[in-house]
């Protein structure tokens, strides 16, 4: 991997992890309301588990394998 894919590989994972962020505040608020809506819980807490496995695989690419 060269370092203008690490590079944006980077810019990727830190934009995806403030979304992941601001959907952790937004789910938290919601919950929080006196009348949540459930279906947008639903829907919320589903794109977190997504960005959660992107991110995942974003610094799995990142992080080099060490072979022991």
């Amino acid at each position: 991997m060269n370092d203008q894919d690490q590079g944006e590989l980077i810019a990727e994972l830190t934009k995806l992890q403030q979304e992941h962020r601001d959907l952790d505040a937004a789910i938290d608020a919601l919950h929080h309301s006196p009348a949540p809506d459930l279906l947008r819980l639903q829907r919320l807490k589903k794109r977190k588990l997504v960005l959660r496995d992107r991110i995942a695989f974003i610094e799995d690419q990142i992080t080099p394998d060490i072979i022991a």
